[in-house]
Parts: structure tokens; sequence; C-alpha cells
């Protein structure tokens, strides 16, 4: 447990928002130092336009799981002055610590302490708190020959393992108008402004509450001076559904606006980001976790669906199979509450071992995973 909580807080203590490359970069060589001495080998540093991201691999051929975590932060350089690393009454705090630099520590823990570590692969990458442009393509290549992907993203409510998530598209939607004089000659513009409240309109339509699909507006933009009639405007949008089937109703509803006021152009970019995680990638795995937490004494296991995303949702969108929510135990993700659970880190550990140990014993074609990725290819 001491070991634990001080490699937490050797994470902790290293910042790493993930604008800083340079943060970024220094937090790798921390984590890289803690994993040398827990699993006596050198991580490969793979750098992807100046992100670094950490990668060990164990044994001679490919992985046949992975445990995928992240290390860098949503907090800014120096929120270690407001919000210090602290333990007290069996709770841990600090930036990061959450979500998810504890379960940075975990990985490295649980695979320390398997007998054979062949067939393990650990990621840790450097940009998934802005949805990881960078690191997408390593995390796919890893998990392609995987039988399962342990994602150590922290818990749900109450220790629940995150069984579904949902998938994640984001576009912003520019219009470009004409300028004019508000008050000499405004009917000589074209109002960007107005153009994209109907776009916005015309989007914020598309969620469906019955199948738990929300498009909302977010970050807008328009104008430039209070007698301007805008030229230009954009809104940025958050489209997050259950399944493939609405992620792909809604970006092509996206992809087919048209401008409502003569002579105003609009413009879309971006797409879909993530797909969901749905149930099926995650059943068996979960199934697995629930018998061997009966086993080590921590069960039973409960489980969440929520509307959050992380990089589990591109390793199930391949058909391989993956459960999330495997690492710390608290609450308070991006918030001034951020905490751990004390008490439930060596459980934890000791689960994603066991979980880890029981699928590289397992190579038959009848494994869960193999059943999954067949099921997923059938779908396509």
């Amino acid at each position: 447990m001491s070991e634990l909580i001080a490699d937490i807080e050797t994470l902790v203590r290293c910042e790493s928002p993930s604008s800083d490359l340079e943060a970024v970069a220094r937090s790798a060589e921390t984590v890289a130092g803690v994993g040398r001495r827990l699993l006596g080998a050198e991580p490969e540093r793979l750098v992807t336009d100046g992100c670094t991201h950490l990668r060990w691999r164990f044994g001679d051929g490919p992985p046949r799981v992975l445990l995928l975590g992240h290390h860098d932060t949503v907090w800014p350089l120096g929120s270690l002055r407001t919000h210090p690393f602290a333990v007290e009454d069996g709770i841990l705090r600090g930036p990061g610590c959450f979500d998810m630099k504890a379960g940075v520590v975990m990985a490295l823990h649980a695979a320390a302490a398997l007998p054979d570590r062949a067939g393990v692969a650990i990621l840790v990458t450097g940009d998934e708190e802005i949805g990881s442009p960078l690191s997408r393509a390593l995390i796919e290549e890893e998990a392609r020959s995987c039988a399962a992907v342990f994602v150590l993203e922290a818990s749900a409510d109450g220790g629940a393992l995150k069984t579904r998530r949902k998938g994640v598209s984001q576009y912003w939607i520019e219009v470009e108008g004409r300028a004019a004089h508000a008050g000499l000659e405004p009917e000589k513009g074209v109002n960007a402004g107005i153009e994209v409240a109907h776009q916005i309109l015309a989007v914020a339509a598309l969620a469906d509450a019955g199948r738990g699909t929300t498009v909302v507006p977010t970050a807008l933009r328009a104008g430039t001076t209070t007698n301007t009639v805008p030229a230009a405007a954009s809104v940025a949008v958050d489209a997050r559904v259950w399944d493939v089937a609405e992620q792909d109703r809604v970006d092509r509803a996206v992809r087919n606006l048209a401008p409502v006021l003569a002579d105003a152009r609009i413009r879309i970019a971006g797409g879909i980001n993530r797909p969901p995680l749905e149930a099926a990638a995650s059943a068996e795995l979960f199934e697995l976790a629930d018998a061997l937490a009966a086993g080590l004494g921590i069960g039973p296991l409960t489980q969440a669906a929520v509307g959050g995303a992380s990089d589990g949702n591109f390793t199930a969108g391949l058909g391989i199979p993956t459960l999330d929510g495997l690492g710390a135990v608290g609450g308070g993700a991006h918030a001034d509450d951020e905490h751990v659970v004390v008490a439930e880190l060596p459980r934890r550990t000791a689960l994603l071992a066991a979980l880890t140990e029981s699928v590289l014993a397992q190579r038959s074609s009848s494994t869960p995973t193999n059943r999954h990725r067949e099921s997923r290819t059938g779908q396509r």
C-alpha cells in the first residue's frame, strides 16, 4: 500500500497539462522511472508531433492483453499550489490523482505482480484529455492483436466498472455572411449571427431523448462590433450517442445542413471522434471480473453506462473486448474535490492482475475476444 501511494504521489507532483508538451515530456520520464523500477524494463518513448507516449511490451509475440492509460491531465501548471497532494482520513487528493495518475500506477503495479508478463503491453498516452488526436493510431495498432483491453480510467460512482460509453462526435459550423453598417444600411448585409442561430436550432433538433442521443451547441462566436452586421459566426457542437447507427444518423444530418438566409454560406468541420463502447464489448470481461473479484473477496462488482468517452471507445470500435473503469475508486474528476479512496487501491490492483493473468491463460479460439471480434466483423 505505501509503495502504491508513494508512486501516485510521484506522478501527481509532476504536473502534466495536455497542452504543455514540455510538461507532458517531463511527466513521461517520471512515469518511465516508476515503471523501470517496478518492471525492470525501459519503455519505448513514442513521440508524435511533440507529444510523448510510453509503451512497454513483454514477450516475443504480439500482445494479448493491453493495459491502457494516459498521463496527461486537465490541470494547468501551478495547480499543486492550490490543490496540494495530501493523504488524510483514507482519502488521497491532488490534481489528476483520480483521472488518472492512480490508474497508471495501478497498471504498473499489476503488471509487476504477474508471474509471467509475456503477452502484456502497457500503453500510457499523453493527449487523452484533448481527444487523443496524436495517439489514436498507436492505441488501435497496439490493440488489434489483443484478447482484451483493460482501461485504467477511474471508476464510476461507487467503484462501478464502465461497461458502456457513449460515442462522441465534434463539429464546428462556420458561417460566412456579409458585413454592413447596422444602423445605416443593415439590409445590405447578410447577418451571420442570424444564420448561425438557425443552424443552432437545426442541430439541437437532432437530439433524441428516447435513444439517449444528445446534440449540444456549445462555444459560440459572432460579429466584431456592436454597430456592424456580423460577417462571420461559428458554433461548436458536441454530439453523444449510445450506438453506431445513431452516430451515423447525426453525422449525415450535420453534413447535410444548408443555409437559411440568401447569400449565406456554411462550412462544416470535424466529425466522429470516438465510436461508442457498446455493452457487447465488455459483457464477458465484466462477468470474468466479477467472478475473479468474488474469489479475491472484493465483490460483487457493479457496472455503469456513462456519457463520457475514453480511449477504450477506440479499441471497442475495433471489435476488441474492452473493460473500462478499472482504475481508482473515488470521484471529482476535473474538479476541486478530485480524490481517491486509498483502501481500494490494492484491491483494484489485485483485480487487474488477476484479470490479466486469466486472459493470458486463455489460448483457444473460443475466448470472449474472438467471439466478439467475429460478431463485430459480421456487422460491418
